[in-house]
């Protein structure tokens, strides 16, 4: 299969992780709002599709291609390169109703703040389609696709529903048609595809970084979970009954859950 051929499959694969950010706002075609405690738990579960995908997919994975060192390095290097870039983007912090309202110049920014939260994610997808075209995967379409790609393309897809619904609440807030919610939920997620893309082919045509490439998508997402989902979904969850923090951790029991079996299938 020739290499411009496994890009636009990557793309595609990338791709249907960000269309899948637009069901989030599928919910509000049925319902005005969503509380808080629905709202906590869904962020939890977020975290949980996250942190078990990152642990059981690539972490397991990049094990078996390079040492734990490496792992380690990459991983390390994950959470440096959001740090840093989230601290280059002046106003990293975006509310879903400035997307309404912005002009180019602030899409531009927004973009580059999404490019930060989401671009992890998509380079969890492209590394884990390294071994595309090779034996011992799955059969699709006349393309051997490997087990760990098909995981994290649906981990990544699970993950980015709940997320989707987090940006659709303010808009709804709002009065934004339903429709506009879809897309602002697919925009927020737009830089995976490129994500999984640059990562593909990086770990192609440098194979011998592909454990660091495990190591660095790991990382990168189990640092957003911790710096960014949990947060969230305890501010959330203040007016609740404990701080929300038992719907917390049983979305994330419940993402955990859910993703075990299929890191095993």
């Amino acid at each position: 299969m020739a290499l411009l051929e496994n890009l636009v499959l990557v793309f595609v694969a990338g791709l249907v992780t960000a269309l899948a950010t637009g069901l989030g706002a599928v919910p509000f075609l049925f319902l005005e709002e969503i509380s808080d405690r629905r709202n906590v738990v869904l962020w939890g579960f977020s975290s949980g599709v996250m942190v078990a995908a990152s642990v059981f997919g690539l972490v397991d994975e990049g094990l078996a291609e390079g040492t734990p060192f490496q792992i380690a390095v990459g991983m390390a290097a994950g959470v440096v390169l959001v740090v840093v870039a989230k601290d280059v983007i002046v106003d990293a912090d975006v509310d879903p109703r400035e997307y309404e309202e912005a002009d180019f110049k602030k899409l531009v920014l927004i973009l580059g703040v999404l490019t930060v939260h989401s671009f992890p994610e998509g380079v969890a997808v492209g590394v884990s389609f390294a071994d595309l075209g090779l034996e011992g995967g799955i059969p699709v379409l006349g393309v051997t696709v490997p087990v760990l790609a098909v995981f994290m393309t649906l981990a990544i897809s699970i993950h980015n529903v709940p997320e989707g619904t987090a940006i659709s609440i303010p808009l709804r807030s709002m009065g934004v048609s339903e429709g506009k919610m879809v897309w602002w939920a697919v925009f927020s997620s737009l830089p995976q595809p490129i994500g999984a893309v640059i990562a593909f082919y990086f770990v192609r045509v440098a194979r011998e970084f592909l454990p660091f490439g495990f190591g660095f998508a790991a990382g990168a997402m189990i640092y957003l979970v911790l710096s960014e989902f949990v947060p969230e979904a305890l501010e959330l969850g203040e007016p609740l009954p404990n701080g929300g923090k038992p719907e917390l951790a049983g979305g994330i029991a419940i993402g955990i859950a859910l993703m075990i079996p299929l890191a095993f299938v």
